[in-house]
């Protein structure tokens, strides 16, 4: 029977002829997947996978280079259970599973008596702390099953995690989800499902893919009409919208998740951040929640396949009695916002890489050192040696580490500070 039943059927066997198969182990045999360094793994997983399973229902997945900006920015840790409701092939998870696997490691292997040259015992040890860790704060809900499957996969290749990725749609009533995702999430009430430290995601988006059903619906205070009073503001009416953009509710859907003081992290379209038409959404969106940060991203951003322009959202969600305070006192409290324009994001319209270049023109080149593993007498040795490589032109990594000093300097510390 296959360890991996989620992925893998019962019967299920591999349909290739001896020699390709031969073939193949030659030449991966020499190679950990489980060492390599997830930049590469994530690179050639998306490549071989991520293109066959693009769908019809906005799903356009977000940039590596995008999700290590928001996992640092939001910077999960061990304690903190991880949730992304539209998962995809698992890009976000993956990368903020292995920010906190990291640490793990750094913390284990200061216990080991050769870091490089780990026991069986020590070995095992690791992986079974990893193993608890992914299955328990790391979660994933998708509508497509195949891309549950290729996320499974993904997190397999990542240090495993696959044991919490679930194919559920994440608007509909908790009460039609079945299965081990109910038992799992121990779900009594669709009040119950906000158990979450941290969520990310880029739900899917679009007026071609509207949400029409009113069971939905109805479950969402966004989804209803709102009318602008004489003060400026917007009241909720008794009436429902005929449809609503799936972004929007997943909006809300994200708060339903977190736990009180929880923080996210949501890829949107610009036009809610500033059509007319949005303003309810935006008045609604401040009422429930604190803006920490929000990331202009470039227009080539999720090109060569969709050309809308997005930003990110990085929000906190207020306590009861932070909303409580601000009702009674009939105002909200101010707060400073990091904001950034993202305007290189390291490839352009067609998807090519674009590399930083002088002023003449010419691509930059930089040397630097690189330590590699190496086996020398039944045993693994580090070494450095010399890397010459060209620059990607990429402001993501730089607005990240903005952010943690700006952070850092204003003194936030997740959760915030008391009202």
């Amino acid at each position: 029977m296959p360890e991996y039943q989620g992925i893998f059927k019962v019967d299920e066997k591999i349909e290739l002829e001896p020699r390709v198969t031969a073939f193949i182990v030659a030449h991966l045999q020499n190679y950990s997947l489980l060492e390599s360094p997830i930049d590469v793994k994530g690179a050639a997983y998306e490549e071989i996978v991520g293109a066959n399973l693009r769908g019809d229902r906005g799903e356009f997945f977000t940039p590596r280079n995008i999700c290590e900006m928001i996992v640092k920015m939001i910077s999960p840790n061990i304690h903190e259970k991880v949730l992304d409701p539209a998962c995809g092939t698992g890009g976000f998870l993956t990368i903020a599973m292995n920010h906190v696997l990291t640490q793990i490691k750094e913390s284990v292997k200061k216990r080991w008596r050769d870091p490089l040259n780990p026991t069986d015992n020590e070995r095992r040890a690791l992986f079974q702390e990893i193993k608890r860790y992914t299955e328990n704060n790391i979660f994933g809900f998708d509508l497509n099953p195949n891309l549950v499957k290729a996320t499974k996969m993904n997190m397999v290749m990542n240090n495993d995690g696959s044991g919490s990725i679930f194919q559920a749609n994440s608007l509909e009533h908790p009460h039609s989800w079945r299965g081990e995702l109910v038992t799992k999430l121990q779900i009594n009430g669709s009040k119950d499902i906000a158990k979450y430290d941290v969520v990310m995601t880029n739900p899917p988006f679009g007026t071609k893919i509207p949400i029409d059903d009113p069971a939905i619906l109805e479950q969402f205070e966004i989804a209803y009409i709102w009318e602008k009073q004489d003060d400026g503001t917007f009241k909720k009416s008794e009436r429902l919208q005929k449809s609503v953009p799936p972004e929007i509710l997943f909006i809300e859907r994200c708060l339903h998740f977190l736990k009180e003081d929880g923080r996210m992290a949501i890829v949107l379209p610009d036009a809610i951040l500033g059509a007319p038409g949005s303003q309810f959404v935006r008045f609604w969106l401040l009422q429930n929640v604190q803006v920490l940060s929000s990331i202009d991203l470039d227009k080539d951003t999720f090109q060569p396949k969709n050309g809308t322009q997005t930003s990110v959202l990085f929000l906190r969600k207020k306590t009861s009695k932070e909303k409580q305070a601000e009702m009674l006192s009939k105002k909200m409290r101010r707060y400073p916002v990091f904001m950034a324009m993202a305007e290189k994001i390291g490839h352009d319209k067609r998807g090519n890489k674009i590399y930083k270049r002088d002023e003449k023109g010419n691509e930059i080149i930089i040397k630097r050192k690189e330590k590699v593993k190496e086996e020398e007498s039944d045993k693994i040795i580090e070494r450095e040696i010399d890397v010459q490589e060209k620059i990607v032109f990429d402001e993501t990594p730089d607005i990240a580490e903005l952010f943690t000093e700006w952070k850092n300097a204003k003194k936030y510390n997740f959760p915030e500070f008391d009202f």
